[in-house]
């Protein structure tokens, strides 16, 4: 294995950003240079905690950190800020050779992460998406199980989120800084799933809605519920339904997958199965934990970036805007009140969902 180390910035220190921050530092294949936010205090506490550069400053951190690496060093940019702030240090970064880990989603909307994929393949470096679930065991044993058929001729897959409390940063209630509300900044996750698992559906349609009063003020606000209907083929249909407008907890967040004879039914905690006679026949109990999910993340990718390993990026941002282009096909349907179809949306953007199923395993 390489003893070469992965010169890391990361940028966006919100708990996301601590979170990879703290996988990160605990990997042999990083080396944290440098933290930033646009909270310099919080920039400075956690800079001293790790030991490295702290900055306010996006563009300031890029550029000083290209300045202070050779050429030949591997870099990389972990970013868990919202692109609103950050994009165009994001392009920067890529420009100037780093490769990229961003935290879920990949970007505001499907064009603008099918450019940074775009960007990524020109300047030869990696860009990868932040699905910690993946890691998780329960969710890691349910992809098995649907890749082995031990749920066999599944007809339905459904999502269900509630987030109990949640309360949203300000940037996040606006179309134009978010891109989105609840779907895309708090389900991307949950999508992610059923993207893993299955193939990207032939057709999308979604109803939103938010606790705004009139219809005036509804418009120039992001979504706080949703329900998308998902039609995969004529054999199989999903849906994701997504609010966090409840104050009621506990807070939920599961995938039901329902077989032939099986129906499999996961969250971070917990994965059961039931038989054709509602018998409990698997009930796997997991422990959550985010940092250790992270930490796959961020060693996989860590794994992909290093040139002595030679192992493909998991959960790349190419592989990523199948979820991008549902999402934007249940905005898209929203404002027509008609069923769209991601693979129009992937063609357009003149990607195909075979090419990109793929090229990221």
């Amino acid at each position: 294995m390489s003893k070469q180390k992965i010169d890391t910035v990361v940028l966006g220190l919100n708990d996301e950003g601590q979170v990879l921050l703290k996988a990160a530092s605990g990997s042999e294949h990083f080396r944290i240079q440098a933290v930033a936010d646009k909270d310099g205090g919080l920039a400075e506490r956690l800079g001293a905690e790790y030991g490295c550069a702290a900055y306010d400053d996006y563009r300031q951190v890029i550029t000083a950190m290209d300045s202070q690496l050779e050429d030949e060093q591997v870099r990389c940019l972990i970013v868990a800020e919202g692109m609103y702030s950050c994009e165009e240090y994001v392009r920067l970064a890529m420009k100037k050779r780093f490769n990229v880990l961003k935290a879920a989603p990949a970007g505001r909307d499907f064009e603008e992460s099918a450019e940074l994929v775009r960007l990524a393949d020109e300047e030869d470096v990696k860009f990868a998406i932040a699905n910690p679930r993946r890691y998780a065991r329960s969710f890691s044993t349910l992809h098995e199980y649907i890749k082995d058929g031990v749920v066999d001729e599944v007809f339905l897959v459904s999502v269900f989120c509630c987030y109990a409390g949640v309360q949203r940063a300000g940037w996040q209630s606006d179309p134009k800084l978010a891109g989105g509300g609840v779907l895309l900044q708090n389900s991307f996750g949950m999508l992610d799933q059923i993207m893993w698992n299955f193939p990207i559906p032939e057709q999308v349609y979604c109803l939103s809605t938010n606790d705004a009063i009139d219809r005036r003020r509804r418009l120039s606000l992001t979504e706080d519920t949703a329900v998308v209907a998902m039609k995969f083929s004529d054999r199989l249909l999903g849906n994701v339904i997504v609010s966090s407008r409840s104050s009621v907890w506990p807070r939920q967040e599961f995938v039901k997958v329902c077989g032939k004879d099986r129906i499999v039914v996961v969250n971070d905690r917990r994965l059961t199965v039931r038989d054709g006679k509602s018998r409990v026949v698997e009930d796997l109990e997991c422990e959550k934990d985010a940092v250790a999910c992270m930490t796959g993340v961020v060693g996989d990718f860590g794994l992909s970036v290093l040139p002595a390993e030679e192992m493909k990026v998991r959960s790349s941002g190419r592989e990523n805007l199948k979820s991008m282009a549902v999402i934007e096909s249940a905005y898209l349907s929203g404002r027509t009140g008609m069923p769209e179809e991601p693979g129009k949306i992937l063609q357009m953007g003149q990607f195909g969902a075979s090419d990109i199923d793929a090229g990221d395993l």
